[in-house]
Formats: C-alpha cells, structure tokens, sequence
C-alpha cells in the first residue's frame, strides 16, 4: 500500500535543509504534557503541528510528524509534512515510522525520530537511526 498523501507538502518542503529530518511520534509528544489534551485530541494534535511548522520554518529542519490516524479535516502547514499510520490500532504510528524508516534514512542518515517510547526508540535505534525524547523536542519549540 501507497504511503499517505502528506498535508502541508508544499514546494518550500523541498529546498535545502540546515539539519537533518526530525520524525515526530505525534500522540507521544502531546500525551508528555499534562495539559488536558485527553478532552481534545484532535485539538492537540493541531496545536502540536502548528507549533513544530513555526519552529521548523525558523530553524530550517524538515519535519515529518506522524499521526496515529488520518485527521479529520486537513491541516495547513510550511514547513511540515504531516503523514498517519496506514493501519489501525495501538501504536500504529509506532508502526509506521518503523516501516517507513528504511526509506527515510536512504534518503539522510542525519534522522532523529522524537519518542519517548521505549520500544520504538530501540526499534529506531537497531535500524540504525537516532532517538530525541519528546521533552527535549518540547524545549526547542
């Protein structure tokens, strides 16, 4: 099966990058803090991609953050690409950025995918990419 089409693929996603590329496990980072986003989820999740798209068009990193499911309505972003699990269930965004993985890192090494996911970080780690916690990323934003 085809991968997703990303939202917020624009022709500005394409130009040089300072760093490498960030893969964000999107639910992980938002459930790292305690700020009621359980009442919205979709509203989190929202307010996460806007925050990454204003901190990556500043600091010039190609950002792919990675949704558990298809959003509901589409997401306006610069210079994020925003992609979703192909397959339902738990962890399927784990799943996903494990399966796409391979093909990222072909295309640069320099990958760090954002977790604070144990299993996925090992995961990430024995296919040779490199792991940031969720509070970490948090802080650059």
């Amino acid at each position: 099966m085809a991968p997703p089409v990303l939202f917020g693929h624009r022709a500005s996603l394409r130009r040089r990058y300072k760093g490498g590329v960030r893969v964000v496990d999107a639910m992980n980072v938002v459930g790292s803090r305690p700020d009621g986003w359980w009442r919205d989820r979709e509203g989190a999740l929202e307010r996460l991609i806007t925050e990454v798209d204003r901190w990556a068009e500043g600091a010039g990193e190609r950002v792919v953050v990675v949704l558990e499911k298809q959003p509901r309505r589409p997401l306006e972003t610069d210079a994020v690409e925003v992609a979703w699990a192909t397959r339902r269930g738990r962890n399927a965004a784990d799943g996903e950025i494990v399966q796409r993985l391979p093909q990222w890192l072909a295309e640069d090494p320099d990958l760090t995918v954002v977790t604070s996911d144990r299993d996925l970080a090992e995961r990430v780690r024995s296919l040779g990419g490199a792991v940031e916690g969720a509070g970490g990323f948090l802080r650059l934003l």
